[in-house]
């Protein structure tokens, strides 16, 4: 029997990339944005349908998945819509702070929430959701961005113990840089005078994270992976940057790994 992937922020970088991905695995996508009406792309392929969603409308999340359920028999949600926020504490202001919480937080939560009645009905299904290697270990002038992916990685695991006797399953991607338009349109930054010479070196090392970034295909098959593979497991690091930091804190342990990332960008 087909089975049926629902896709946020399926209009660019990883999100479409697994659409498409699932699409080529003979899957049916609901692939949803936005603004559907500017696709081009996803409108071409078979067994691909989009609807328009904005996780921040609460109102919008209810009455898309009350379609999306009509519409096809779901097996997995891919809770992947989301941007970062970089600057210091002091740089951002209070609306930017909402804004970032309200889509990478309670976008999930909310959506999360309005399909898991549906999935313990049918006695199954399985949520994914596009976390960041930055949910398990901090970097400068990410604060917000991190308070929200740490806070799905910590949600996730709570949410696993309830979603199992329902046969539900919940995993994570903590994926580590990826060449998509993230540090174009989908990432905000803020400046702040006193912050200068941190911010010089953080967005002047950009570069050299991209040059070990996965591309969102590579990243698309750790989320089919993940969404066929039948483990118990909720996070799969998604790329070899991700691997190499998460092995180094647990190999020299947090506070030092800490330590290590401070005298790189601070100098001491």
């Amino acid at each position: 029997m087909q089975k049926t992937i629902f896709i946020t922020g399926a209009s660019s970088g990883l999100g479409k990339a697994t659409a498409k991905f699932f699409q080529s695995k003979g899957w049916n996508v609901i692939a949803t944005m936005r603004n559907p009406e500017k696709e081009t792309e996803l409108t071409k392929l078979e067994n691909v349908t989009l609807l328009s969603l904005d996780v921040t409308n609460l109102e919008q999340i209810k009455e898309v998945a009350a379609k999306s359920n009509e519409l096809k028999n779901i097996d997995v949600v891919f809770n992947n819509a989301g941007y970062g926020l970089m600057g210091a504490l002091e740089a951002v202001s209070d609306e930017q702070i909402v804004q970032q919480i309200d889509t990478n937080l309670l976008g999930v939560i909310r959506v999360t929430k309005a399909f898991t009645p549906y999935f313990r009905q049918k006695k199954n299904g399985l949520f994914i959701t596009t976390t960041s290697i930055g949910g398990s270990l901090g970097f400068p002038l990410h604060s917000i961005y991190q308070a929200t992916k740490f806070g799905l990685e910590g949600w996730s695991e709570s949410m696993s113990f309830e979603l199992s006797q329902h046969n539900i399953s919940i995993k994570t991607i903590a994926a580590g840089a990826i060449v998509t338009d993230f540090t174009g349109r989908s990432l905000v930054k803020s400046s702040h005078v006193a912050y200068q010479e941190l911010e010089e070196k953080l967005f002047g090392n950009v570069d050299d994270m991209m040059s070990a970034a996965s591309t969102p295909e590579q990243i698309a098959n750790i989320v089919y992976e993940a969404a066929t593979d039948n483990k118990d497991q909720i996070k799969y690091l998604a790329g070899a940057d991700a691997e190499n930091m998460f092995q180094t804190r647990i190999k020299i342990g947090s506070e030092e790994f800490r330590k290590m990332i401070r005298k790189q960008f601070v100098g001491h």
